[in-house]
């Protein structure tokens, strides 16, 4: 019988700790999360949002992300929390450095990713975490990347003109009611890059709440193009349930726009 696919539900995946270590000493916190038995068709490498606003590793895209594509996407997913972060999994060392220290975060990643022989690596950034793909995630070892609800805030045109430099594919998820960037200026913004493409999401907010599912089927449509699309919402098989309530303080000072100490209220996350 098939059962709902649910904010909570875990599907089959090989999941283990992993730590990352940066170039300039730090251990990071994360976890990496493969398909069961079988090579993974490409791998996410997800960078989350503003740890001063809640943003973290679990953060719930990327946890939903390593909690299904596994299973329905054949994708690796590669979340961890940069320096000073902390989640469920633990703290990283180190301390936010407004996107400054944590390129050797981005570093790390990738070379983990690199080190562990992760096909067709992708990065996925989320608000803050766009900024660090676009500032340091152009990398050789990476494919592309997919930017979701893109701020521009710690991003300079410089960044955009590497992007466009290189060519690889990139991607921006910006939702019609953003709060930072909406779809029409992101197109004016992105066209600094030839190869960008802008997909406003419609009714979509910041945060993708209630809108997940459309956030992971368009990385999915760009990462596993060979993957059947809308991924499924029903599981016939074996499901485990994560407990969400480990989260629940996090999320509501998000979603309710409140910050914790960092920077002033209204910046982007």
């Amino acid at each position: 019988m098939s059962t709902p696919i649910r904010a909570s539900s875990i599907l089959p995946g090989h999941r283990e700790d992993i730590e990352l270590h940066t170039a300039d000493g730090l251990t990071l916190v994360g976890e990496l999360a493969r398909p069961v038995g079988k090579e993974p068709a490409g791998t996410l490498v997800c960078l989350h949002p503003l740890p001063t606003h809640g943003g973290m590793m679990d953060s719930h895209v990327f946890r939903k992300a390593a909690w299904r594509l596994p299973a329905l996407a054949d994708l690796a997913v590669l979340r961890f929390n940069t320096r000073g972060t902390s989640s469920v999994r633990g703290t990283s060392e180190g301390a936010f450095d407004n996107a400054v220290g944590e390129r050797f975060d981005v570093a790390a990643a990738i070379e983990y990713a690199e080190f562990a022989e992760l096909p067709n690596v992708w990065l996925v950034g989320w608000s803050f975490g766009t900024d660090l793909t676009l500032k340091y995630g152009c990398d050789p070892a990476v494919a592309g990347a997919i930017l979701l609800s893109p701020p521009l805030r710690f991003s300079a045109p410089s960044d955009l003109e590497h992007w466009a430099q290189e060519g690889k594919p990139l991607t921006a998820l910006v939702p019609e009611f953003d709060d930072y960037l909406r779809p029409d200026e992101a197109r004016r913004r992105f066209a600094a890059v030839p190869q960008a493409e802008v997909v406003g999401v419609p009714g979509a907010k910041h945060l993708w709440v209630g809108d997940a599912e459309t956030v992971l089927d368009e990385i999915v449509r760009r990462v596993n193009p060979a993957a059947p699309l809308p991924l499924p919402r029903t599981w016939d098989g074996p499901m485990a349930t994560g407990d969400v309530s480990a989260y629940a303080d996090r999320t509501v000072a998000s979603f309710a726009d409140v910050p914790v100490p960092g920077p002033k209220a209204g910046s982007a996350d």
